[in-house]
């Protein structure tokens, strides 16, 4: 057969190595690899991995491996460009890089993900800390490092906010921690489940302020819509996310957050060249719009590189059913509570604590690693993620 020209080779570019991203490049790369006529690249500002599982263990000084974004492309003859995504431009279908770079593309996979939402809150962008990177993360542990006792404010009691409290509290003892939002911590879970959880943050000593809503973030603290206040040395802000208003501006339909609005194979249901996965896409199912985690994310990238090849190959890409599995929460090192859901996301009475459930969670985080690695050998029948601690065979429908 003969080798596709560079005209004649089917561009998919892919925005974004989050789990979402990087799961659909390995998995389309390593199935094309040898037929020469289709080309994935593989956009990033940085060549290292973000393990968003992680963050606020990087925030309290921890070390946490530093995994390298070509080496785990090595060997599916994806290409990485490492730069800033500036704009899309859907009808010439070209994406501009650090504003001096210009890539084309066929078909596009959307995968940049979400940051906190410190829009939502006067003054949360100025003087709250985050956990959208590493780099953020990073000058939190700094900040916290230099700290002779004082307090620290977590601004919303959602699972962010849960875990990165705990890490906080164990790390650094003499610090007092408050965790404020509008719910209690843990709202969700079952009965067992939160019970646990809410001991677990009270021998750690942690604060909860649940019941109240963040006004404004001030240079030296808080100011609740109450009108009472918190005094801090540090804030940290999890309530919330959003994502960068670049599909938006391109013209693809989007929902209320900015979420780029799928059909059931995941392709925008504006412009059908372009595939949305992970935190970026507002993908619905029977029980309503998923939310961001990598538990949705890798199986969303991988249907992304499975429609793409169906539609290449002339046929109909399947629609995307997920359910959710479990709701892993680190509670410091050593601790965790386990939540077994249903697949819409509600509890199961399925719970799991303590180091078990520790254990459990440091799976579920190592979890990709492994996965990406099998991703490069598979054959071209099926694909693998992670799924409640087991890998999930996914089929190819041929």
């Amino acid at each position: 057969m003969m080798k596709a020209t560079a005209e004649q080779r089917h561009e998919v570019l892919v925005l974004g190595a989050g789990y979402a991203g990087l799961a659909t490049a390995i998995q389309l790369a390593a199935r094309t690899r040898r037929r020469g006529n289709l080309r994935v690249t593989l956009v990033n500002p940085y060549d290292t991995f973000t393990e968003r599982l992680r963050l606020h263990m990087t925030a309290t000084g921890r070390r946490t491996p530093v995994l390298n974004i070509p080496d785990l492309l090595d060997g599916t003859g994806a290409a990485f460009v490492r730069g800033w995504v500036t704009a899309v431009d859907t009808a010439a279908r070209t994406v501009r890089i650090d504003d001096d770079q210009v890539l084309r593309y066929d078909t596009l996979v959307y995968g940049l993900g979400s940051i906190a939402d410190t829009d939502a809150v006067p003054g949360a962008d100025d003087h709250a800390y985050t956990l959208n990177g590493p780099e953020d993360a990073a000058l939190l542990a700094d900040r916290l490092a230099r700290l002779d006792g004082g307090t620290v404010v977590v601004g919303g009691n959602g699972l962010t906010g849960i875990e990165a409290a705990a890490e906080i509290a164990e790390r650094h003892p003499g610090l007092r921690v408050v965790l404020v939002g509008r719910q209690e911590p843990g709202a969700s879970m079952h009965p067992k489940a939160k019970a646990y959880l809410d001991a677990a943050l009270a021998r750690l000593g942690v604060q909860v302020r649940s019941g109240v809503e963040v006004a404004e973030v001030l240079p030296d603290g808080v100011e609740l819509a109450d009108g009472s206040g918190i005094r801090a040395d540090a804030v940290l802000w999890t309530s919330g996310t959003r994502v960068p208003p670049l599909a938006a501006a391109a013209g693809l339909t989007v929902d209320e957050r900015g979420r780029v609005v799928t059909d059931g194979a995941l392709r925008s249901v504006s412009h059908p060249e372009v595939y949305a996965v992970g935190d970026a896409a507002a993908i619905r199912q029977g029980y309503g719009v998923m939310h961001g985690t990598c538990q949705g994310g890798m199986p969303s990238g991988v249907h992304a590189a499975l429609s793409i090849l169906r539609v290449l190959a002339g046929k109909e890409p399947k629609p995307f059913r997920f359910g959710y599995y479990h709701t892993p929460v680190s509670l410091g090192r050593k601790d965790a509570v386990v939540q077994f859901t249903h697949p819409d996301d509600s509890p199961r009475r399925i719970v799991l604590t303590g180091g078990r459930a520790a254990k459990y969670k440091e799976t579920v985080s190592a979890a990709p690693w492994p996965t990406f690695a099998r991703m490069k050998r598979m054959p071209a029948s099926g694909a693998l993620w992670p799924h409640g601690g087991r890998y999930t065979r996914i089929r190819s429908a041929k």
